[in-house]
């Protein structure tokens, strides 16, 4: 593998300082006519990165340390259920250092610690341990592999390509972080198969996996048959333990007794800014074990396989708790001057510590350089993987034909296939008379009605509440809650944990495409939860927020429960839908929306205030976004436009009844979700808010930020653009401007 076969010199001369070097050495002993995988393995990286030298067998250090021919290398089988248990001995020539120097990498000083400090753990778990299949990464029981510290891509890059993954071939490794590139700068699982999730340097979703290996585990396996039977690994970094959500997510996965999850702390005590110990001093595995995780410490990361093997082993014993494996390494390794310190991990080694390194490791060939007999042996994961799911397929077939109704149940999970007719278990509210004349409700009640008619016709609806449920209104009645004891069950108690909570989320919905996992908390707390709602879009994992507590009107408690710029910044992120519901029929068909959009996330703004029944509110009309509520116009030409969301929309429609005993022609428009109605045609917004008509009033309790683009520059957007306050909620309204007669008044004042 080569990418532009850049020299030293020429690449010094082109890369300067921007080229961030980073060294490894590893140390075993050569067995003469064996093959040096691991070695190889990091040529792979290397190249694949933009690296110069590395080691290939035929070149000879001094002195060379050789032991005597052995027998010929057994190729392990990739088809067997405990692989730890049959670890071949990989021989390895003594290296003695490492040089990865990358090319134009920006920010380059994310990007190269990792790749090479954890080549020795990359290569055990892709080429040793993990059940996978190359030609089919969405196989529905492979172990999982998440790269936490997501800027060392280029690691799990080369492992995909050397396994045999279609999606990483020659010319992709070439085009690393290019335009549309299939290996970008960080792991994008929409953008390459064999990628499971966008991650940028955080834990975001420790717990998420292992949770729904867990639950559809508890769900589905039976006591001859277990189906459900794969691991996690995660790699993470320094930086990933000091983000505060790593306490949030692992914190739970251990309440919840997540054995299947392994990870792999690559513990180098170095960060851009120097020594971790400038702002990192905690015993991590103080921490760990009194998080209630099993903690194994491997002391020699550069060159302590058998060590490594030994831990996942022991980690694989350990079936109640998650285990950390901290591996200790050294960055920059084997440089002659800058080994272990942060000038490795931040700046340029410079000529002269490059030609001494280069030299020091004798290496006369061309970069990007893999060996047949190394594709040779990474190519069997191919077939075995094909075995391995053949197997799985095989034994599936026995499960459908004894628990049929399990099978098709667990099938709709695997395939995110919905049952048919669904949609019609949804409470669709009452004719109109009778629906006019039945008690004002808030959203957040008509919310769980949604979700407790959905559960019983979606098997893979789950989801809590971020110590809310009382509030949120989110308890499905007809399950318990997911505990340690109670796996099977579908409410998840997250705590005091909105960060943690929703990145659980985002991988439960990406780990099968049938679970639908929701979350809830009040509306003004997804501040905590921004980072990770911006994954989720991002990641295309289709997580339902139910957002309570919509605006100024949840009363006493003060400016800050009271989300004021959300609506609009929701709005303004994409591939996320933004919808805020005013009664029952919008609730039903905001639910209908959200489940049948499972590629991006939605955000449901719910009420806390009793809101009432309007008449001309639709079902058909949410799902295209906005839509036409009443008209006493002809022509698609009335004198004045009022469109309201939400809570609001009870503001607007009385306010039209006002203009109309004045003689107006008013239409009002529900503007559910701006995202449905942008994606509709033309001609379907044109009838909506035609073009002719400039006097238009919009009306909601939120920033005004954005309104112009639907009132236009010289109309009137009523909204708050300063905190809430704190007071009962008519009276706040009330001081807000935000009645009848404060849309009254604008729409006179223009017509």
């Amino acid at each position: 593998m080569g990418v532009g076969g850049y020299e030293l010199t020429e690449y010094i001369r082109r890369a300067g300082s921007l080229h961030q070097p980073r060294l490894l050495s590893h140390s075993a002993q050569f067995e003469s006519d064996g093959l040096d995988f691991i070695s190889h393995l990091l040529s792979s990286v290397l190249g694949s990165c933009h690296l110069l030298p590395w080691l290939h067998p035929t070149v000879s250090l001094s002195p060379p340390s050789l032991s005597p021919p052995s027998p010929a290398l057994n190729l392990l089988p990739h088809a067997y259920p405990h692989p730890v248990d049959a670890f071949p001995l990989i021989p390895t020539r003594v290296v003695k250092s490492v040089l990865l120097p990358w090319k134009q990498l920006a920010p380059p000083l994310r990007l190269l610690w990792l790749p090479m400090g954890c080549v020795p753990m990359g290569h055990i778990l892709y080429d040793e341990v993990m059940r996978y299949n190359p030609k089919n990464p969405y196989w529905f029981n492979r172990d999982r592999f998440v790269l936490s510290a997501g800027h060392g891509c280029m690691l799990q890059y080369a492992l995909l390509h050397l396994a045999g993954y279609d999606s990483v071939l020659e010319d992709d490794l070439k085009n690393f972080r290019q335009w549309e590139s299939k290996t970008p700068g960080h792991p994008e699982n929409f953008k390459t198969p064999g990628v499971e999730v966008l991650l940028v340097k955080v834990l975001q979703m420790l717990s998420d996996w292992p949770f729904a290996e867990k639950h559809l585990a508890a769900r589905f396996n039976k006591p001859n048959n277990e189906i459900i039977d794969h691991y996690i690994y995660v790699i993470l970094g320094d930086g990933c333990q000091m983000e505060g959500i790593a306490n949030e997510a692992c914190l739970l996965a251990a309440y919840w007794g997540l054995g299947k999850l392994i990870a792999f702390y690559d513990d180098n005590h170095i960060s851009i800014d120097g020594d971790t110990e400038i702002a990192f001093t905690e015993s991590v595995d103080k921490r760990f074990e009194g998080l209630g995780w099993h903690v194994i410490w491997v002391k020699n990361g550069n060159t302590g396989y058998d060590d490594i093997r030994a831990a996942i082993k022991e980690a694989k014993a350990v079936k109640d708790k998650p285990t950390l494996i901290k591996v200790t390494t050294t960055i920059g390794y084997g440089s002659p001057n800058k080994a272990n310190s942060y000038s490795v991990h931040g700046s340029a080694l410079g000529a002269k510590e490059v030609d001494a390194t280069r030299k020091n490791l004798g290496w006369p060939y061309e970069p990007f350089h893999v060996p047949e007999d190394v594709k040779a042996h990474w190519r069997r994961h191919v077939s075995a993987g094909a075995d391995l799911e053949a197997e799985w397929n095989a034994k599936f077939a026995k499960y459908e034909n004894k628990y049929k109704g399990d099978a098709a149940e667990l099938k709709s999970i695997i395939t995110d296939e919905l049952p048919a007719g669904w949609e019609k278990a949804l409470p669709i509210s009452k004719p109109l008379l009778s629906l006019l004349n039945s008690p004002a409700e808030a959203t957040r009640n008509l919310s769980q009605q949604n979700l407790n008619a959905l559960v019983k016709v979606l098997p893979g609806l789950l989801g809590g509440s971020a110590d809310l449920i009382s509030s949120n209104i989110t308890l499905l009645k007809i399950y318990g809650d997911f505990q340690k004891d109670t796996l099977e069950e579908r409410n998840v108690r997250f705590g005091v944990r909105e960060h943690g909570m929703e990145a659980i989320c985002n991988g439960i919905a990406l780990h099968s495409a049938g679970l639908i996992p929701y979350c809830a908390t009040f509306f003004v707390f997804t501040d905590y939860m921004r980072a990770a709602i911006r994954i989720s879009a991002l990641s295309q994992a289709g997580v339902i927020y139910v957002m309570t507590h919509d605006s100024i009107g949840l009363g006493e408690d003060g400016p800050i429960h009271k989300p004021i710029e959300h609506l609009a910044s929701f709005r303004a992120m994409p591939n996320i839908l933004m919808l805020y519901p005013a009664d029952g029929n919008e609730t039903v068909s905001a639910y209908k929306v959200v489940v049948f959009n499972k590629k991006r996330p939605s955000i449901l703004a719910l009420s806390r205030q009793k809101l009432p029944q309007l008449a001309g509110t639709s079902i058909e009309g949410v799902e295209k976004g906005g839509y036409i509520v009443s008209d006493n116009s002809s022509g698609n030409n009335p004198d004045v436009i009022l469109i309201g969301t939400g809570s609001e929309l009870e503001i607007t429609a009385k306010a039209a009844d006002e203009l109309k005993k004045r003689g107006k022609d008013v239409r009002v428009v529900s503007l559910v979700s701006w995202e449905l109605f942008d994606e509709q045609s033309d001609a379907y917004k044109e009838s909506v808010l035609p073009s002719s008509v400039s006097v238009r009033v919009s009306i909601e309790a939120g920033s005004i930020f954005g309104w112009e683009k639907i009132v236009g520059p010289k109309e009137k957007a009523i909204g708050i653009d300063r905190f809430g306050a704190n007071a009962p909620a008519g009276r706040i309204y009330k001081e807000f401007g935000l009645t009848p007669e404060t849309v009254v008044a604008a729409a006179k004042e223009l017509c």
